[in-house]
Formats: structure tokens, sequence, C-alpha cells
């Protein structure tokens, strides 16, 4: 949630925030009214307070006088009512300015290129080669046989987008699992465990709600959803509390399911397991003080890099401009990993700084001085776990299988899989 406080300061600042994300800008205006009627609803409520404590002294002195009070009781019950009105008036206007601030996007850094779109992000850095070309590289969807990846019977448990794993597959979706955990532990997370359902305030917390309800899964008649990310319940772990100051940065790893919907993918990515309703992925968390965060998700983004390099599978990194950047996000870097059946790279990681965005919404707080602040938040996959698969199948694929990268061996207990 973007501050009230700043707005007011710097009216122009949220236009300008939709204007460069290429959003609607008549929030910004209606906030601006809203917050106009608000001040004048305050002020009028202040001053009938004022003129009620002056009414207050009065009967205090007429008392002493032995003077009747009735005139003054009068005015002091009408006055009583006209705050109240003007209290529960008030009320209700910051009711609908928070509504609003709840849909409103986070600020992009100043950094963030402008853009429309993902085809005017900007490619940071590459790394690796890849080690088979496109024209011999089968889809892991094609090569994979139904000893692997049972896609059928997916289907018949739960519908599209669900697959069962199989065999040397399902060793290799557990392999990679704790093998970056393992990675990440090395690079000082700490490893967490959250809950994998969460209440509707966690998922306000971080932006989900209300705005992306459409995208995820409801527990009926409770107050319970699946969460898309790990980041929602991680994010949420100090919702509500001040941490201290020595305590940051914090950093934390914590594997997870995740349930999307995806509402808004038809027919995007329907075949094999790039896309679905039910995924594994382990993910990166950070808090910190809000001078650090920026330093903070450059460390965070090559955290999950180092994943695909002990894997040796090629990548690249790149900036995501102001019109394809991610609601809750001030500076994003997608990850993309290359897929030679694609002929090119996909996202396996989004690394992101929200600022103070998911903090406010959340309120967790640190103490600096003798008074609280609003940590930063920091979030990214290290990684999609199922398309960190794809691109082991793909880029170590011969026409019977493939060899199973070095640095996962000791997990998988075998150096090679059959098709």
């Amino acid at each position: 949630m973007l501050s009230l406080k700043l707005i007011r300061e710097n009216p122009a600042i949220l236009e300008e925030s939709l204007a460069r994300r290429n959003a609607d800008v008549a929030p910004a205006a209606k906030l601006m009214a809203l917050d106009k009627k608000w001040r004048a609803v305050k002020n009028e409520a202040d001053n009938l307070k004022a003129e009620r404590n002056t009414a207050s002294m009065k009967i205090s002195e007429a008392k002493k006088k032995g003077e009747s009070v009735d005139a003054i009781l009068a005015t002091t019950k009408k006055l009583a009512g006209d705050i109240a009105a003007a209290d529960e008036k008030a009320n209700a206007l910051e009711a609908q300015m928070n509504e609003i601030l709840l849909t409103v996007a986070n600020i992009p850094d100043k950094t963030v290129p402008n853009g429309k779109g993902e085809e005017d992000n900007t490619e940071v850095r590459k790394w690796g080669t890849s080690k088979l070309a496109s024209k011999d590289a089968k889809p892991h969807y094609e090569a994979a046989s139904e000893r692997l990846i049972d896609f059928e019977r997916g289907v018949k448990l739960a519908g599209h987008r669900f697959v069962i794993l199989r065999g040397l597959a399902a060793r290799l979706e557990r392999s990679l699992i704790n093998f970056m955990l393992d990675v990440q532990g090395m690079n000082g997370y700490t490893e967490v465990l959250p809950p994998f359902l969460v209440n509707s305030r966690t998922m306000t917390g971080t932006g989900q709600l209300p705005k992306f309800a459409e995208e995820l899964y409801k527990i009926e008649n409770e107050d319970l959803w699946l969460i898309p990310t790990a980041e929602v319940p991680v994010t949420n772990m100090f919702s509500g509390e001040t941490l201290k100051e020595e305590q940051l940065p914090m950093s934390f790893c914590a594997y997870t399911p995740c349930f999307r919907r995806e509402a808004g993918s038809y027919q995007k990515d329907i075949k094999g397991i790039m896309r679905q309703h039910q995924f594994d992925k382990v993910e990166l968390v950070k808090f910190t003080k809000p001078e650090e965060s920026f330093k903070q998700l450059e460390r965070l983004t090559k955290d999950a890099e180092s994943v695909l390099q002990k894997l040796d599978l090629p990548y690249r990194v790149i900036e995501l401009c102001t019109g394809d950047l991610g609601f809750a996000s001030a500076k994003t870097y997608d990850i993309e990993v290359w897929l030679p059946s694609q002929d090119k790279y996909r996202e396996i990681s989004s690394c992101s700084n929200c600022t103070d965005f998911q903090a406010r919404r959340a309120n967790i707080r640190f103490w600096r001085a003798g008074k609280p602040e609003f940590v930063h938040t920091l979030n990214g996959s290290g990684l999609a776990v199922g398309r960190t698969m794809i691109a082991i199948m793909e880029n170590y694929q011969d026409e019977n299988g493939f060899t199973v990268p070095k640095a996962l061996r000791d997990h998988m207990r075998c150096d090679r899989v059959e098709f």
C-alpha cells in the first residue's frame, strides 16, 4: 500500500506512477478528491471537539459559582451528536481511500525503464551456452514417456493442467527441491516450512487481495486460501510486528507447492508442465532496511542465479520495464532459462524489491533511533522446480534420455534417466 502522507505531500507522484505503468490515472484524482473531503470533515470534527472542551470548562466554572448549567449541557449534547456524525463521515471517507489504495500498484523505482510490455524489457546479462542445437531438441512433453510424466491420469484425477510425476521424474522433482534449499542455506538463508493455506488478511498483506482474487483458489465456507507462492506466508510471518534494527537484514527460503487458477492464461502453454495449476517452487524472501533494499535485490538475484550456474543451465537476466512490472514491485529482474525445443529463453524466476509497499499493508516495522519505520521486503523464486526440470530434460537431452547434472547426482543417486 502506498503512503497517503507521501501522496498528500507530492500529489503528482501517484498520477505519474500510474502513467509510467500505462494504467488508468483516474484513481489518483479520485483519491485526492476524497482526501480533500476527509481533511475538511476532520477539521470540522476537530473544531467541534475544541468547542466541546470549551463548553466542559464553562460547566465546571458555572458549577463552582452555583449557576445553572442546563443551557451549556444542551449545547454539549448537540456537539456530541455533531462530533459523532463528523467522525463517522471521516471514517467512511478514510475507508473509501483505503479501498482505492489497496488496488493501486507500487511506485516504480526511478531506475526502472519505461515501457508498455515485455517487448520493452532490457537484457542485463547472459550466462552459459546451450549443449544442444534447437533442431535436435524434443520438447519435454514429447520426449518423456508415461513412466516419467503421466499426463492422462493427472487429468483424470484433477482436470487439465495437472500431472502425475512417476519414477525418476518424481525423484528429480524431490532432488531439485532439496538441492535448491541446500544451495540457499549455503547462501545464508534460513529455511522455513510455512502453512500452505492462509487467511484473507495474509493474502491482503502481500497484495494478492483484493485485486487478484480470481487468480486464487478459495476454500469454501472458510476464510482460507491456497497459497500462490511461499512469498505470501513467509513475508507475513512478521505482520503486525516491530523488529529490532540489528535483526536486519533477514533472509528466508521456503519450499511449498503453489496453486494458481491461471484464469488469464487460456490456451497459453497448455502442453506439458510449463504452466500448471499446482507446481513446486523454492522461494527467497528478505526483510531489509530501506537504504539497503536495492543492494539486497542484486544479491537475491545472484542467489537465484547460483542454482542455474551449479546446474550448468544457460540463462539470461532481464530488467522489467514499467509496463511489465508486478503489482507490488518497485523493481524486478526476471531470470529466463534457455529451452532448446522452443529456441528461446523462458522465465524461471522473478526477483523483486517491493520497498515498503507490502510492509505498510502487513504493518511490518523496525525500531531505529527510538521510532518505528517500515521495513522493505524482497522476494524471488529460487527456483520454479517444474521449469528447472524441463530445462534439464531439454538441455541435457539425447535421443534416448538425458544426463543428470553433476551437481544433482548425489541427490538423484544416478547419472542418467532414460525416456
